[in-house]
């Protein structure tokens, strides 16, 4: 199937995410330290579990768009980092051969010596700091051989192209600076973010813990049935796509019931296959910030090792993922389509139909499957279809 570039979705607005009744408890916590809550606090000055939870969740998602910053400043880091590195082997070698070039000019000076030619016209076009406007006020070119001429002609080609490269190894490196400066910036959001919500948490009494998970639980219970709602309004969908398609064409449905992502690109199907497989396998793995596996990975890390197992490049982070296909209505969802989440795209997940998906959730969570409802319905931003 072809595949569609479009810029960045503006508002297009889809699906989120959810991690396990303890776990969300206690990422929950987190953004106490970093987020100033607009909520009312309690008599004792102590916020509400449902303002701990939201101010949690706040500072993971923090987390996680500086994780996708830095997983971008990381890429272009090594990126230029290989570029400065060939520009300056590059000039290595073009200094060799202007080197080359000047031992060239200094055997020319050294056979005129000899002979008694021109000996100071070439001492000094040898040592001016700016041999073209010698030769422009001089007539020593008139008076160099075919050779040496070829040596002057081979030195000043080798000196230009060296002069831009340099400048040009200088300019990278510059940027290479600038992008080592923003990773480690994006570095630094990311472990404070962290090192907040683990001292939130340390604060949670046992008694607190229980009652956020008994709110997360409610959320996913939630969660689930809007999943099997939208599972509900798909089935329904395809039904009356595949009796629309057997009026068209005569033929029974035993013959002819396909899903639409099928019909139109046979291969999709297979290549999805490949991608859940793999994505299945890393189920219970930990959650990394700026993990690509295969041991931990963050989300996007995932969605695109899954894809690379299928055979399918996508890009390293959700900013660029989600410009990397197809988009379509999250009705027309099919098995191995990308759900991305929030205003900013700063999540993924991988869908396996019925309104469900495998993803990385956030720091302190494990890969699994779960509804792509799990952080309510606006928090969906777009479908994307990446092969």
């Amino acid at each position: 199937m072809a595949s569609h570039r479009k810029s960045r979705p503006a508002g297009t607005r889809v699906a989120g995410i959810r991690t396990p009744a303890l776990a969300t408890a206690a990422l929950t916590s987190v953004a106490l330290l970093s987020q100033t809550a607009n909520a009312s606090p309690s008599a004792d000055d102590k916020p509400s579990l449902e303002e701990v939870e939201k101010k949690v969740d706040d500072l993971y998602r923090q987390a996680e768009s500086a994780t996708e910053k830095y997983n971008a400043a990381k890429e272009k880091t090594a990126k230029q980092r290989k570029r400065v590195d060939t520009l300056l082997d590059d000039v290595a070698q073009r200094t060799q051969k202007l080197n080359e070039a000047r031992e060239e000019l200094g055997r020319s000076a050294a056979a005129q010596y000899r002979t008694g030619a021109a000996a100071p016209d070439t001492a000094t076009f040898l040592l001016a700091d700016t041999p073209q406007d010698y030769f422009d006020q001089t007539q020593l070119m008139g008076r160099m051989t075919d050779r040496q001429k070829e040596s002057v002609d081979a030195y000043f080609t080798q000196q230009s192209a060296t002069m831009k490269k340099r400048q040009e190894a200088t300019r990278s490196l510059e940027t290479l600076t600038e992008s080592q400066n923003d990773l480690q910036t994006a570095k630094a959001t990311v472990q404070r973010k962290l090192s907040d919500a683990r001292e939130l948490l340390s604060k949670l009494t046992a008694e607190e813990k229980a009652r956020l998970a008994a709110i997360e639980k409610r959320k996913q219970e939630e969660a689930a049935r809007k999943a099997a709602e939208l599972a509900r309004q798909q089935a329904e969908a395809e039904r009356r796509r595949q009796e629309a398609a057997q009026q068209e064409s005569g033929e029974s449905t035993s013959d002819s019931g396909t899903s639409d992502s099928s019909a139109t690109d046979p291969s999709y199907a297979t290549k999805a296959e490949k991608a859940l497989a793999f994505a299945r396998a890393q189920i219970g793995k930990p959650y990394v910030w700026g993990a690509t596996g295969p041991d931990s990975y963050d989300c996007s890390g995932l969605t695109q090792a899954a894809w690379k197992a299928a055979g399918v490049d996508i890009p390293r982070v959700t900013y660029d993922q989600v410009n990397g296909g197809t988009t379509v209505s999250l009705s027309n969802a099919r098995p191995g389509d990308l759900i991305f989440f929030y205003d900013d795209v700063t999540h993924v997940g991988l869908y396996i139909g019925n309104g469900m998906m495998i993803h990385a959730p956030k720091p302190g969570a494990y890969v699994r499957e779960e509804s792509i409802y799990y952080d309510g319905e606006s928090s969906i931003h777009s479908v994307v279809r990446p092969a």
